[in-house]
């Protein structure tokens, strides 16, 4: 067998690839300003401890690379490195790092496997990435080994509430035996190592995220869920990697 196809086989095993429909979508202004900018706020806001001035970050499945540009605005950071596994996602990306203000670097590589040196990152930002891995266990070990002492893991995901609702499966492709509960990802987070308490995690339930009206009921005032009563759609963590 080729190194190619190697590589190829290896991706099919750790990372389900997106739809046509998802990669179109994650160009769209949608994605940018509803799901990618809401989320690189709210764990900005989830940080309550100083971060190291012009940090390295690694963007761990960064697809077409529409992060960077808020990554750059949010954290000032003195570098990017974006990881992709999707070649064509990654052209794209490599034109985006281009157009971003600071150093970006582009590199087709595994979640679970990061092509980079142990503690070489000051942030790991991982936003809608962990639904799509089939090793997640291992993905989060690699997390952890780029990441310094002190550094922070910025995790955005969906819960499996979301995943696998009816539209999701209809219009997305992900590996559903491995989909979690926010407090399955939480314990998986914990389990790893990572620190983090209360005021580092967000649960937004955001309209999007609510595929079976998308709000539609609580912004017509008939329906007001509410957390502990409702199934959460997204977990949002600022965790640590302790010194």
């Amino acid at each position: 067998m080729s190194s190619n196809s190697s590589t190829a086989a290896s991706h099919r095993s750790t990372f389900v690839p997106e739809t046509a429909f998802g990669v179109w979508f994650l160009r769209t202004h949608t994605w940018e300003h509803h799901v990618l900018r809401v989320a690189i706020n709210d764990l900005k806001r989830l940080i309550d401890t100083p971060l190291p001035q012009a940090p390295v970050i690694v963007d761990a499945g960064c697809g077409q690379g529409i992060s960077f540009k808020l990554l750059a605005r949010a954290f000032k950071p003195s570098r990017i490195v974006g990881v992709d596994c999707h070649g064509p996602s990654l052209a794209l990306a490599g034109e985006a790092a281009q157009r971003t203000r600071v150093s970006v670097e582009v590199m087709q590589g595994d979640c679970a496997a990061l092509p980079l040196p142990d503690a070489s990152a000051d942030m790991v930002f991982c936003h809608q990435t962990f639904h799509h891995l089939v090793e997640q266990e291992r993905a989060l070990d690699s997390f952890w080994r780029v990441l310094k002492p002190g550094g922070v893991l910025l995790f955005a995901e969906s819960t499996d509430a979301y995943i696998k609702s009816w539209v999701i499966r209809l219009l997305f492709r992900h590996p559903m035996h491995v989909q979690k509960s926010a407090d399955g990802y939480l314990a998986m987070l914990r389990e790893r190592g990572f620190a983090f308490e209360e005021r580092h995690i967000s649960l937004p339930y955001l309209w999007w995220s609510r595929a079976k009206d998308f709000g539609l009921l609580e912004r017509l005032g008939l329906h007001h869920p509410q957390p502990g009563k409702r199934r959460e759609t997204l977990v949002n963590v600022a965790a640590r990697k302790p010194l």
